[in-house]
């Protein structure tokens, strides 16, 4: 087999490059569609059109911004594709430290993208055999035919020995080729002599039988006694065919394959010598390799965990990924600054002066005339009976703060695993009324000014001139879910039956349904049922001097019942329960101090 022959069984340049067959186009068609993507913590899923083309995945705000640029993309040669493990929708998708999270809009819609996902990577060839096939070098497939190819003198760069012996056998190989040419050409002749001898033996037979004189010379005849068979065969003679020396060449022969022979074993010596040798290399190698593998699957999986703390797996829900330890610590410093932000601001609010008319305490006698005031009344008469109650002897209310006049109580209940903790709270604030307490906690024209926790709201219907129907989404605090809540909120004044006795004003506010104000995935509908009751003492002042602030005392009750919903864990919602009351308590009175500070008494 010649060499060129020996080159070309290796392989060629057409092998390397794809082929496209009938009925096997070498790319997929573009795919794409609407899904739902995690953006951050405060606007959570959003819906942007996602398109996967050239086995890149990019996504658009919507379907008509595509023409402007995407907004982000990555390639899925690398990609991990997790299909989530309690969500049928989602699909998560990370490439080294970046993760996107997406949700389809059912569960056939996420296999689809999935599976045409993994259709993308496969035609790509990434990892696939016709990739080994396409990318294969040339050198790799023909180092091992020549000992001086590029491959194979690198490999030995200190194996002078073994390359030396790389080099005799291709000197080996030079002078074998020529002597079996040589013999080659030395066996044809031989071939072609005898074919003539044979011709000229059966000519001399035929002669002989016809007894015809022989005219042959004594040394050329047949039958001659010694040297005539010789002479008949001269043209046999070992250097009579070409000048070749026949048996010069056989020894040279001998020796020449003796010598591959004896190099040949003297390379697998030194290989087998130099195994044992590559061989704990190469278990070296694996070995750190294998170690720096588990260093950076470690570290990356740090640095995932620290970098998407704030993706949707560590927020509040059924299957969250952080604990109640960090639930809490997340929740607290979100506090925390929500309060600094609130001091910053607090001293723009006071500058703004607010005010709107005050109506007669009239209005304020009864329930009005809507579809909601047996409702009201009940709530009302609920309140007065059971709100108004002591609780200091009752065992069932534990004393969770006592700070100065305030004081609050809280009873541990616990449904379904939701924290429904009633919450009472007693507090005796000097130098207001009843009445204004509970105007400033009613009137929503002052609500942002003492109320930190609320990012908006909206008055939903007016049912008369002291019920309302609001609906208010509170500031999220990461990682607990948003809040939203939908209720009533009616004013009302109970006439005491003594006239000795004080009249008690009341602000019942409790959940209600409204078709304008359905529930929506973004936010977890809370329940609550929550009332400020509050009665005005009054001591006498001296002499015929009038009645100034110095002389009334409010007392204030605050009730709570409220059902957050959602899985936050119980520990965390009792612990800021009990931050957070006390200090809204003590915010709202101290505003109702600086708003009617200097003007007329409202009793």
């Amino acid at each position: 087999m010649s060499d060129n022959q020996s080159w070309n069984s290796s392989g060629s340049e057409e092998d390397l490059e794809p082929r496209e067959e009938p009925g096997h186009p070498v790319g997929i068609a573009e795919f794409s569609g609407v899904l739902s993507k995690w953006t951050n913590y405060i606007h959570g899923w959003q819906d942007r059109w996602v398109v996967l083309k050239n086995n890149t995945l990019s996504y658009y705000k919507s379907q008509d911004e595509t023409e402007y640029g995407c907004r982000g993309s990555l390639c899925l040669n690398k990609a991990v594709i997790t299909p989530h493990e309690f969500d049928e929708c989602r699909l998560d998708i990370s490439v080294n430290d970046s993760v996107w999270y997406l949700r389809a809009q059912d569960p056939e819609h996420r296999h689809q993208w999935i599976e045409t996902i993994e259709l993308h990577r496969a035609d790509s060839g990434y990892g696939s055999e016709s990739s080994l096939r396409r990318h294969g070098s040339m050198l790799s497939l023909t180092s091992a035919t020549s000992g001086y190819s590029a491959t194979s003198t690198s490999s030995f760069k200190k194996g002078h020995s073994l390359r030396e012996k790389l080099a005799e056998m291709e000197t080996f190989r030079d002078i074998l080729c020529r002597q079996v040419d040589t013999l080659q050409k030395y066996f044809d002749s031989c071939a072609d002599a005898v074919s003539k001898d044979e011709l000229q033996r059966d000519k001399i037979v035929e002669d002989d039988e016809d007894d015809f004189p022989n005219t042959r010379t004594e040394g050329e005849f047949l039958h001659n006694n010694n040297g005539s068979k010789e002479k008949l065969f001269q043209s046999l003679s070992p250097k009579g065919i070409n000048g070749i020396d026949f048996k010069g060449e056989a020894i040279t022969f001998k020796a020449t394959t003796a010598g591959i022979l004896a190099t040949l074993s003297h390379c697998i010596d030194l290989m087998v010598k130099r195994e044992d040798s590559w061989q704990k290399r190469l278990d070296k190698e694996m070995e750190k390799r294998r170690r720096i593998e588990e260093s950076y699957k470690s570290a990356l999986s740090e640095l995932k965990k620290k970098s998407h703390f704030g993706g949707p797996d560590y927020e509040e829900g059924p299957n969250s990924l952080i604990n109640e330890d960090e639930f809490f610590d997340a929740v607290e410093a979100a506090l925390d600054r929500q309060d600094k932000m609130e001091e910053q601001s607090q001293s723009e609010k006071t500058r703004i002066q607010r005010s709107s008319p005050l109506p007669s305490g009239d209005i304020y006698s009864s329930s009005g005339s809507h579809r909601f005031s047996d409702k009201v009344e009940e709530m009302v008469q609920s309140h007065m009976t059971y709100s108004l109650q002591d609780v200091g002897g009752d065992a069932n209310w534990q004393l969770v703060v006592e700070e100065g006049e305030m004081k609050v109580y809280r009873r541990e209940v616990e449904e379904n695993g939701i924290v429904l903790d009633p919450l009472k709270a007693t507090h005796s604030v000097k130098g207001v009324t009843g009445h204004e307490v509970c105007h400033y906690f009613w009137d929503t024209a002052y609500r942002n000014d003492w109320e930190t926790t609320i990012e908006n709201f909206n008055i939903v219907e007016t049912l008369s001139d002291n019920a309302i129907i609001v609906y208010q989404t509170h500031k999220r605090v990461w990682p607990a879910s948003q809040r939203d809540v939908l209720y009533l909120s009616a004013m009302r004044k109970i006439t005491a039956n003594n006239e000795n006795d004080p009249d008690t004003w009341l602000v019942c506010n409790f959940s209600v349904d409204h078709d304008n104000a359905q529930p929506n995935g973004k936010c977890v509908r809370a329940k609550i049922n929550i009332a400020m009751i509050c009665q005005t003492l009054v001591s006498p002042p001296e002499g015929d001097k009038e009645i100034s602030r110095d002389n009334i005392l409010c007392k204030i009750t605050y009730v709570a019942n409220v059902n957050p919903g959602g899985w936050a864990p119980a520990s965390v919602l009792r612990a800021v329960a009990k931050r957070e009351y006390p200090k809204f308590l003590k915010r709202f009175t101290s505003y109702v101090q600086e708003k009617t500070a200097g003007k007329p008494i409202l009793f």
